[in-house]
């Protein structure tokens, strides 16, 4: 295996840095690359696809086509500053130790992260390595650590208003500027080769739409955010909740790659927001009130752990869920016969995306409509999101099942119709992708089993068979779910 990895002996200011890269596939703003070119010894930039340890969560489908084409850009981004990316598949321990002994490195530096599986391994690494050894930790992919935000009884919030007052006059620091270069090891250990792991869709290959719709990389990262910023931050607070307008700044993948960092999206939208007055007050608070709701879920990943698998409102361990696989199959598949629900998860399964207000509407479906556990939408999500984050996902899964932190109350059922009438009003996103229903006409579309035969024949709509018929009654399901959470909220 090469010298001992905590032999302090042979130490040197010479020696070569591991950087251990996972959640940060950038150079621009990566305090741990910047700060082991700053010393100007030899960088080793590594990724360890880890899907064996402990606790450790398997990649979705969605993710590992994501995660191939990041590393592909993120190598080319690292050839071009003279370096190299060496990727290793197995338990992290015995791959990051492994390199570290075969380049004969005496430094390892890696950016912090918060799931307690993660952080375990991490500390296994570090116990490992010995005290002696120089193990360094960087705050990188949230604006805030978890132990320096704390409620004034010394504890973590629970709640999200009191986070945000507590944070909103704090200003992050400011992005670091990507390394000029790396100087190179005399030579780089052994990598994998990306092909080989196999990591893109191929029988079949259904990724063509996460193709059409996004370009995964840094670069691409920091072209979306200067696009965002030029034509949509000024109306980011009016717009965002329109699905068919496409005004959100479709940087959540890219922030949960870490392909660009929460801190050069903060300041280059104040940077905007102070040099235009086009951009009102209003439209730069909320646009930073998403970045800071993202930590906020990532503090209760911290604090919490568990998010994807346990309920943090623990009456929610005695609910009545209900078991129907053909009913959570047709929710998977766009074809619960609600037209703003199933136009959603057709986009999700085209886009690897969703946007966020449908989100709300089709997790308050499955978990009230249907009273389907939401975990099992979380899991679908993990599977299919590009964006699929351990924090955020589970997070939010809970927050509009009512058994998480801050959560929307139980009792509030969304009306899928209403929901319709009032965020997609001529019926454009669901016209996008339930083409079935596109010649119905805006009073009919977001019901079309409330439509005559007449305006179902004209517009080539036979319900059952070119379309389904609603698999529940909206009203029936809200009282079932009522009753459900009235053995359980005490």
């Amino acid at each position: 295996m090469g010298r001992l990895i905590n032999d302090t002996t042979t130490k040197t200011d010479g020696d070569p840095i591991v950087v251990w890269l996972r959640d940060d596939l950038r150079l621009n703003d990566n305090p741990a690359l910047a700060a082991a070119a700053e010393t100007g010894r030899p960088v080793v930039p590594l990724f360890v696809l880890d899907e064996t340890s402990d606790g450790i969560r398997a990649l979705g489908g969605a993710h590992q086509w994501w995660l191939h084409h990041s590393l592909d850009a993120f190598a080319r981004s690292l050839r071009g500053k003279g370096s190299r990316l060496t990727l290793r598949r197995g338990a992290a321990k015995g791959e990051v130790l492994d390199i570290i002994a075969a380049v004969g490195a005496t430094a390892l530096y890696f950016n912090r992260r918060y799931d307690p599986a993660g952080r375990a391994v991490d500390d296994r690494i570090a116990e490992a390595l010995g005290e002696a050894f120089d193990i360094r930790r960087f705050t990188a992919n949230i604006l805030h650590e978890p132990e320096d935000v704390q409620t004034t009884t010394g504890g973590y919030y629970k709640v999200y208003t009191p986070f945000w007052k507590k944070l909103a006059a704090t200003e992050p620091r400011d992005p670091i500027d990507a390394p000029a270069g790396f100087k190179q090891p005399e030579d780089f250990p052994i990598s994998d080769g990306l092909a080989d792991w196999a990591l893109l869709p191929t029988k079949p290959d259904w990724s063509g739409g996460l193709a059409t719709t996004w370009t995964p990389g840094e670069q691409a990262a920091l072209e979306r955010l200067e696009t965002f910023c030029d034509d949509d931050l000024a109306g980011y607070h009016a717009a965002r909740d329109d699905p068919s307008a496409n005004r959100t700044s479709g940087l959540s993948p890219h922030l949960r790659w870490g392909e660009i960092s929460p801190y050069r999206i903060w300041h280059t939208a104040q940077t905007y927001a102070s040099r235009r007055e086009s951009i009102p007050d209003d439209a730069i608070r909320t646009f930073k009130k998403e970045l800071v709701w993202r930590d906020f879920n990532v503090h209760l990943l911290h604090h919490r752990g568990h998010l994807a698998t346990a309920n943090i409102n623990k009456r929610f361990d005695a609910f009545p869920w209900r078991r129907s696989d053909a009913d959570l199959r047709a929710w998977q598949r766009g074809l619960t016969g609600y037209p703003i629900v199933d136009a959603g998860m057709r986009q999700l399964w085209q886009t690897g995306w969703m946007h966020n207000r449908i989100r709300m509407i089709v997790g308050s479906f499955l978990t009230k409509d249907l009273l389907i556990d939401w975990r099992e939408g979380e899991r679908w999500f993990w599977d299919t999101l590009v964006d699929g984050d351990p924090a955020s996902n589970p997070a939010q899964w809970q927050w509009v099942a009512g058994s998480g932190a801050d959560a929307q109350p139980f009792f509030r059922v969304f009306n899928p119709i209403t929901q319709s009438e009032k965020f997609d009003p001529e019926a454009t996103y669901i016209r996008r992708f339930v083409p079935e229903l596109a010649d119905l006409p805006d009073k009919a579309i977001h019901a079309p089993w409330s439509a005559t035969a007449e305006t179902l024949a004209k517009a080539g709509v036979e319900l059952g068979e070119t379309y389904p018929k609603p698999i529940v009654d909206h009203k029936a399901a809200r009282e079932r779910a009522l009753a459900a959470y009235g053995e359980v909220k005490g």
